[in-house]
């Protein structure tokens, strides 16, 4: 295979990028309790606990909220409050988040903003609890991640990010497989001696004090922007405050798109281009040399193949090659969630629905200028008043 030296390096690139990714606490650690601590007699007295709001912005949600719902339901300890905001929902959000019994506050984004930012703007509003929980209506969350996730904030303070971990339970949601790989390592947050720190986000998961959510200005300050996590980490930087990522582990889940193929493709046009501009240029430029290299193994691969099933000779490189992609792949798609036991040696199908997704949101976020999700336009980098 040519130029086999420079796909190795893309290969260990990525390797390198995704080195090391810190998940959630360790299950039963106590709020507030670093790894190792003594037992109770060594240790000061327990400070007061937080209250926690959990804010969940919601548009066209009835079909996953209850699962969320349910499982803040089972949260030790629980939360201060729970506020759903149904950010103009047409299909019934809003009953379903009452029937649940948490807080219900139903509200339409004005000229210039975005509906997640304001959604979490209003919910932050509204919360009265000293630590806010950020939660995507497709998240789920396990009995102790409460406590878990409010360690890990105790631990550094300022912003804490989570991805969850993805269950995928249909064989289209495998399509995300590049998708959610490179997400991971277009933060730089998980290269050898990074920790976890980046200076970018994970929405579906944010936890923060209120007082330092209103000291960078919140939602507010990055009102009409459709990837306004990175934004709102990029503000916790600005004022000197730390941002880690983490993987959600058993802590955190969610299942992403189950609506269906458009809605994968809805999805993640609105966000892969855009969050791509936005991350490190090293980090940019390690993904991007790790998905050449996948390119470069699956086109010789197929051409390879082809000739084989035509009465050609073995071929053993691009075989070899191909099985070392799946490997790595699969060691990857392993600790980001639940996949297919094929998706990784059949990666072509989910590289080309990469691509093709990829170019299609560079096509509306540079040349459109906006993008769709849940049946709204949203313009991409709007401003109040603009």
């Amino acid at each position: 295979m040519q130029n086999l030296l420079l796909v190795a390096l893309g290969l260990v690139a990525g390797a390198v990028l995704l080195a090391r990714i810190p998940t959630v606490g360790v299950a039963g650690r106590p709020a507030g309790a670093p790894a190792g601590a003594g037992p109770p007699g060594d240790r000061p007295a327990a400070p007061v606990p937080p209250t926690v709001s959990i804010v969940v912005p919601a548009r066209n949600e009835a079909a996953t909220l209850p699962v969320l719902l349910a499982s803040l339901a089972r949260l030790d300890p629980a939360p201060h409050e729970v506020i759903v905001v149904d950010d103009a929902s047409t299909d019934g959000t809003a009953a379903v988040a009452a029937a649940h019994r948490v807080v219900v506050v139903t509200s339409d984004p004005p000229p210039g903003w975005a509906g997640k930012p304001w959604a979490c703007h209003v919910g932050a509003t509204t919360a009265s609890g000293s630590h806010l929980l950020f939660l995507d209506a497709d998240t789920r969350l396990a009995p102790d991640a409460l406590a878990r996730l409010l360690a890990e904030h105790d631990a550094g303070g300022g912003l804490v990010s989570v991805e969850p971990r993805h269950v995928t339970e249909r064989g289209y949601e495998q399509l995300s497989a590049f998708f959610n790989v490179t997400a991971m390592m277009g933060t730089g947050a998980f290269a050898p001696g990074r920790g976890g720190r980046g200076s970018m986000a994970f929405g579906p998961c944010l936890v923060t004090t209120a007082a330092d959510y209103r000291a960078v200005g919140g939602h507010a300050a990055v009102a009409g922007e459709v990837v306004e996590d990175v934004h709102l980490a990029r503000r916790y930087r600005t004022h000197g405050l730390p941002v880690r990522c983490l993987g959600g582990g058993d802590a955190v889940a969610f299942r992403m798109y189950p609506g269906g193929v458009r809605q994968l493709v809805e999805g993640w046009t609105k966000n892969i281009a855009a969050g791509a501009g936005l991350s490190p240029r090293w980090a940019l430029a390690g993904s991007i040399a790790w998905v050449s290299s996948c390119v470069a193994v699956a086109l010789v691969g197929v051409r390879a193949g082809l000739a084989w099933a035509a009465g050609g000779g073995a071929p053993i490189v691009p075989a070899l090659a191909w099985a070392v992609v799946a490997v790595e792949l699969r060691w990857m798609l392993a600790r980001l969630g639940s996949w297919r036991w094929w998706t990784p040696w059949l990666f072509p199908v989910p590289l080309v629905a990469f691509l093709a997704v990829f170019a299609r949101s560079l096509a509306v976020t540079l040349v459109r200028g906006e993008v769709t999700w849940r049946d709204r336009r949203v313009p991409v980098g709007a401003r109040p008043g603009r």
